[in-house]
């Protein structure tokens, strides 16, 4: 009997180490530079470079153009839900379009534009 108290003593405190462990906290996945790739649009591939920081909880931050020829485009909210994340921006002539993206690896997104429309994302380097 002794023993096995012991075993069980022993048990229960190895499963609560492990569960006290896995409450450190993890990096922002989201967070940092992308370039974002959108495919056969209607004026060819659209390309994107956006810097998501967390404010206030929040990520936000601005789709900007690589090459500098057309203005920052603000984003207007982003939405999180575990492995995805959707992008919302304003279009003059569309009005809110999202980029809905999910996690394919640690520096790949892979998703959609207005459901329409591949759109792949590439973690750039620091």
């Amino acid at each position: 009997m002794k023993k096995v108290s012991l075993f069980l003593f022993i048990f229960m405190l190895g499963v609560c180490v492990k569960g006290f462990s896995q409450t450190t906290t993890t990096p922002d996945f989201f967070a940092g530079q992308w370039e974002i790739t959108v495919k056969d649009t209607p004026n060819g591939d659209a390309k994107f470079v956006t810097d998501l920081t967390r404010k206030d909880g929040k990520l936000t931050g601005e789709l900007k153009d690589p090459e500098g020829t057309r203005p920052a485009v603000p984003i207007t909210r982003v939405e999180e839900q575990g492995n995805t994340i959707t992008i919302h921006f304003d279009n003059d002539q569309v009005g809110d379009i999202g980029i809905e993206l999910a996690k394919v690896d640690d520096n790949n997104l892979k998703g959609q534009l207005m459901s329409m429309f591949e759109a792949v994302a590439v973690r750039k380097a620091k």
